[in-house]
């Protein structure tokens, strides 16, 4: 016989699935086994304690041995426990023979159904303990299969098929209907916990519309509810109130980014939990300041530009209780130090004004200063640099310094982002976004330089951002001996150029091959191009600021 244990927090649906698995002609119930093994080492009470204790095997390593692995007359065997029943002292054999899965279920759904019965705390509902299974099998090579009752609920067929195939056993549509009243198999404790279940014949609908939380429960779901979505993020088929499961899940650009780790606030924290509050000034209003910053060779290329920038941009916003340059340096290396990453590393950095008392506009509720986010990503340059990219021209026009002036470097993008859905929309790399005059401005992500008869030009930074990577370049350009200009340039000489590239920190220097159809210079690299990004290349690999700890290989 193969014992499937299905292990749950209460008020999780899980008599309602014992129920469903005792309608198969393969499989024999037993209904929480452990429970007198539990209330005897425990000091829990119950109002059938005695009663429990005289009538069930309290001796937790017979119950293993005898009962849960013990002969019978099927093929299966399952057995229905309630996660806190897992005491210390039980046979290994528990965990390390049959099959296990997870079943979860919302606290705010458990809390107040737990409630009618018996008053809830954090051992009584056992989600730490049920991470702890989830952790123990995950090392002991069997991951177990996690459902979750809401989508049970929503649609029993398609998850219990699921779970099924999990478990490597056929489906049964009998499962899906019973007879309704109790059935042999109940715990003596029925008549307290199952009277709602005796009435059924299937898995009821979900509510559209739960009843009002009770708020003296508050702080318990705040310490429950992190362990349940710890568990949620391994369900294969996530089901929500206003978004259909995504399946499969999205694939990363680095897979590698799977398992890294963010400082936000005032902490390092799995991608997972790299989270800002609803109340934060990002989230009311984009209201925010940013940098993106590369490493090479354990050093973080121009930081204090990047720095000076980022305290400009704040002040400008006229932020408060903004952190010093000192304890921001601290959060990035402390970042980059945790993960590893010491190369081929880009760091999206943010600066919020921070979580507001109360929703609005305004940075009067600010009260509780900033909020610091450093997200090291492992990221090689997001450009073609060899092959070359193209562009198209964006209808959507650059802001002028009359609206938003692009020298505060802020989050707010939606500009940047309307061109480019453009590009999107023409499948290229990036768009061209021109001034309220018609001349160009910049891309939607980057600087932009061109070529012609040896002069290499840029437009003026008056409604474009004056990128560090660009000031780097422009820098480079007078080094290496070329005539540099800075002037208002039209579209049609970017058209008509002998050489065209983008500059920035997430690319470096990326030629342009294409743009609007016309193809730029021989359609390829050209030597220009190709001195100033050997001349870059030097640079990064010689300067920056140095990652404390890092070491040379």
């Amino acid at each position: 016989m193969e014992v499937i244990h299905a292990w749950s927090a209460p008020r999780s649906l899980s008599t309602t699935l014992m129920y469903s698995f005792a309608q198969r002609d393969d499989i024999e119930v037993i209904d929480e086994p452990l429970y007198a093994a539990f209330l005897k080492t425990t000091s829990v009470d119950r109002p059938y304690r005695d009663e429990l204790l005289s009538k069930m095997e309290c001796d937790g390593e017979k119950v293993v041995k005898d009962i849960i692995y013990g002969p019978g007359k099927k093929k299966y065997r399952f057995c229905k426990h309630i996660s806190k029943q897992r005491l210390l002292g039980l046979p290994s054999e528990l965990m390390s023979k049959g099959k296990h899965f997870i079943l979860i279920r919302n606290p705010l759904s458990i809390l107040p159904s737990f409630e009618k019965i018996h008053p809830p705390s954090f051992l009584e509902l056992g989600l730490g303990e049920l991470v702890s299974i989830y952790s123990d099998l995950c090392q002991m090579g069997t991951p177990p299969a996690i459902i979750d009752a809401d989508e049970l609920q929503r649609d029993p067929e398609a998850t219990l098929r699921s779970l099924c195939d999990d478990l490597a056993i056929p489906f049964q549509a009998s499962m899906l209907k019973w007879v309704a009243g109790p059935i042999p198999e109940d715990g003596l404790w029925a008549p307290w916990w199952y009277k709602t279940l005796h009435k059924s014949t299937s898995f009821s609908s979900p509510e559209k519309y739960t009843h009002t939380f009770p708020l003296k429960h508050y702080d318990l779901l705040e310490q429950c509810l992190p362990l349940y979505n710890i568990l949620r993020r391994h369900v294969k088929h996530k089901s929500s109130l206003l978004t259909s499961p995504i399946t499969p899940p999205p694939s990363l650009p680095v897979p590698e980014n799977a398992k890294l780790l963010a400082w936000v606030g005032d902490e390092i924290v799995p991608r997972e939990m790299a989270k800002v509050s609803v109340f934060d000034s990002v989230v009311q209003g984009g209201d925010s300041v940013w940098e993106g910053l590369r490493i090479y060779k354990g050093k973080v290329f121009k930081l204090e530009e990047h720095l000076d920038r980022l305290c400009d941009s704040a002040k400008a916003l006229a932020f408060i209780n903004v952190p010093t340059r000192e304890e921001i340096k601290e959060a990035i290396f402390r970042t980059l130090i945790t993960n590893g990453m010491f190369d081929n590393t880009h760091i999206r950095l943010s600066l919020t004004r921070g979580k507001k008392v109360t929703s609005g506009m305004s940075p009067a509720f600010n009260r509780y200063g900033c909020t610091l986010i450093v997200l090291a990503e492992w990221k090689p340059p997001v450009y073609d640099n060899e092959g070359g990219i193209v562009l198209v021209t964006a209808t959507t026009r650059r802001n002028s310094p009359n609206n938003l002036d692009s020298k505060i470097h802020h989050n707010n993008l939606l500009n940047n982002i309307l061109a480019k859905i453009e590009s999107n929309n023409a499948n290229v790399d990036d768009a061209i976004m021109l001034d309220k005059d018609g001349f160009v401005s910049e891309t939607n992500a980057t600087n932009i330089f061109m070529v012609k008869k040896d002069r290499v030009l840029t437009p003026h930074a008056d409604y474009c951002l004056p990128g560090i990577t660009r000031a780097t370049v422009m820098e480079l350009v007078v080094k290496e001996n070329f005539i540099l200009e800075e002037r208002r340039i039209s579209l049609s000489e970017f058209h008509t150029a002998d050489e065209v590239w983008t500059t920035g920190t997430m690319g470096e220097l990326s030629p342009v091959v294409k743009i609007d159809g016309r193809v730029i210079g021989e359609g390829k690299v050209g030597p220009v191009t190709r001195k100033l990004q050997s001349a870059y290349k030097k640079l990064t690999d010689g300067s920056g600021v140095p990652i404390p700890t890092y070491q040379e290989p």
